[in-house]
């Protein structure tokens, strides 16, 4: 059955009347969406599955941007967060619970000799550099990768209104597995880099000894390593991805998975330098909100318990090869990848045959939605998605690939595409 979206075109209308974007967050709004042939408002989910409010069902690939790692209405959170409910949501002085979730965090983190909560991904990166910059008494920082919306990391992107032309100037992008971009920085800013801010990896693996070097490059120039793992985070391992690599750096930044949906973040590192943020106002009214701790606490002694890291690197695996394998015997995979490890996968779309990425994404996104699976170009595996379900989207992907490749080949591809292209949050310009 052809699914509708009815209701969330009309809905997108009135919202954004109401709501600039329409949305909270660029990558659930609409501009990560084929136009007017995508769901747009989820009504409610459970398990590995989202219903949309025209009563469309998914399988979700999305899982709210990865925080969902054991499923949706994951039991054992839920009670927790409903206990912890008839206790009280937020006091006026702290909770012991606080304590608790530090206490696992160091048990599990290399570095996490302290810990300090926030509520978003960009409060613990932005709460990093401020101690970094207190600690080291220099201004500059050298950053790779994605670390929230705050001036100082948001300014060196093509997302940068509203952002001063002095903050900009303290901000410097290096490029991933290149050390001598790294180095450049250091050079032409001598005495002045505060901190080295980093995803330890994103989609692309480091090169052998990336890591270690950067390690050697930042503390040898007098600067702080800061691990940004709000993604890789548990998913990677207990440990986080420092874990995984043997890489302990001096401050680290966690998020998206910690609580199974419920909105908190950790900034964590040696005691040396967390000492030093009871100086610096690193403080928010919500950040002892014992919901979300509660929620932290379960989920992380749900990753001990369970098999779930080992459950969502193994069907990621079985789904990253098998896309993979399809990919090849269509013919599609010098234009079209599955990169990053087998929790978290990201689509590489090159443009072809005079088309453009955005658009054979926005073909394969509409293809996609109709046969029922939730996408946008990744694979954010969930412990509650099944063999089952993985074998699903294969299916779905085989179909899906084969009849891309006649498109592509004919020419044909623009017409049938049936809605607005999707658009590049990041490429504005």
């Amino acid at each position: 059955m052809i699914k509708k979206f009815t209701e969330s075109n009309k809905f997108l209308k009135e919202v954004l009347e109401v709501i600039p974007l329409a949305s909270q967050t660029f990558s659930k709004s609409y501009l990560q969406y084929i136009k007017g042939e995508a769901p747009l408002f989820a009504a409610r989910a459970k398990g590995a599955y989202i219903w949309d409010i025209d009563g469309n069902k998914y399988l979700d690939m999305i899982n709210g941007l990865l925080p969902v790692i054991l499923g949706y209405q994951y039991k054992a959170v839920d009670e927790a967060i409903k206990k912890q409910l008839k206790k009280g949501i937020i006091f006026s002085l702290s909770s012991a619970l606080e304590y608790e979730l530090a206490s696992l965090l160091r048990k599990h983190i290399p570095c996490a000799e302290m810990a300090r909560f926030g509520k978003n991904g960009s409060d613990a990166t932005t709460g990093a550099v401020r101690l970094a910059r207190a600690v080291t008494g220099r201004d500059h920082i050298a950053v790779c990768g994605y670390h929230g919306w705050h001036d100082w990391y948001i300014g060196t992107t093509t997302r940068d209104l509203g952002v001063p032309e002095d903050t900009k100037k303290l901000s410097h992008k290096f490029i991933y597995n290149d050390l001598a971009s790294l180095e450049k920085i250091f050079a032409e800013n001598p005495d002045k880099i505060a901190a080295v801010i980093m995803e330890i990896e994103n989609y692309e693996e480091p090169k052998t000894g990336f890591l270690e070097k950067v390690k050697e490059i930042t503390h040898k120039n007098g600067a702080l390593l800061i691990f940004d793992e709000v993604i890789t985070g548990f998913r990677w391992g207990l440990g986080g991805a420092q874990k995984y690599y043997g890489i302990t750096p001096d401050l680290a930044c966690f998020g998206k998975s910690m609580a199974n949906g419920m909105p908190i973040s950790a900034l964590v590192g040696k005691k040396e330098y967390m000492e030093k943020v009871a100086d610096i106002f690193y403080s928010f009214t919500q950040g002892g909100e014992a919901l979300s701790i509660a929620a932290a606490i379960v989920t992380i002694k749900e990753l001990e318990k369970k098999k779930v890291i080992a459950h969502i690197w193994k069907i990621g695996k079985i789904l990253q090869d098998g896309t993979n394998k399809l990919l090849q015997k269509n013919r599609l995979a010098e234009f079209i990848k599955v990169k990053g490890k087998p929790c978290w996968q990201v689509f590489s779309i090159s443009g072809v045959y005079g088309y453009s990425d955005l658009e054979i994404k926005t073909y394969l996104q509409q293809e996609i939605i109709q046969a029922g699976f939730l996408w946008y170009g990744q694979h954010n595996m969930s412990f509650a998605h099944t063999e089952k379900d993985i074998k699903k989207l294969l299916n779905a992907y085989a179909k899906i690939f084969q009849k891309i490749k006649k498109l592509l080949e004919s020419k044909k591809l623009k017409e049938n595409i049936k809605g607005g292209l999707i658009t590049n949050v990041f490429k504005v310009r």
